[in-house]
């Protein structure tokens, strides 16, 4: 797989039934080893090593209903409080993001009002704070830890 822009992170792996896997924390159990899910494991690894959000805090590839329809998140970070307070969209690194992107994820904070968001090619990586009293979103040149993911 592609090196990514985070550290070197040891990812259990295996092959079975002539596909590779790779072992996600957060679900406990081995998954398809795709582009996308590359850049995923990689950025749990970060935020739970780097930036000590415990992996029971995290949750991934869940559904949920925007506008009426079905949709699944990638990575949501809960907080102290057990509310959702990043949710994270991870992207294959071939593929650029774009304000598509951005809308993707804007549309699945209508249901989960979270003040951060993330977005990660594995290669880049935008983050953001909302401002819900102003609409503004900021974007900051650091991921926030958990601690101050979770201050209110």
């Amino acid at each position: 797989m592609q090196a990514l822009n985070f550290p070197e992170y040891e990812h259990r792996t295996r092959l079975q039934s002539g596909q590779l896997q790779i072992f996600d924390p957060v679900r406990k159990k081995f998954v398809a080893l795709t582009p996308e899910e590359w850049v995923r494991q990689h950025l749990i690894q970060y935020l739970a090593v780097e930036k000590q959000v415990p992996i029971h805090m995290m949750a991934c590839e869940r559904g949920l209903i925007v506008n009426r329809m079905p949709k699944r998140f990638d990575l949501v970070i809960f907080g102290l409080s057990g509310n959702p307070v990043l949710i994270a969209e991870c992207k294959a690194p071939g593929i650029k993001l774009s304000e598509e992107t951005l809308y993707q994820i804007g549309r699945y904070n209508i249901t989960l009002k979270v003040k951060h968001l993330l977005v990660s090619n594995g290669m880049q990586h935008y983050f953001g704070t909302i401002d819900y009293h102003t609409g503004q979103l900021d974007y900051s040149g650091q991921i926030f830890d958990y601690q101050k993911l979770c201050e209110q």
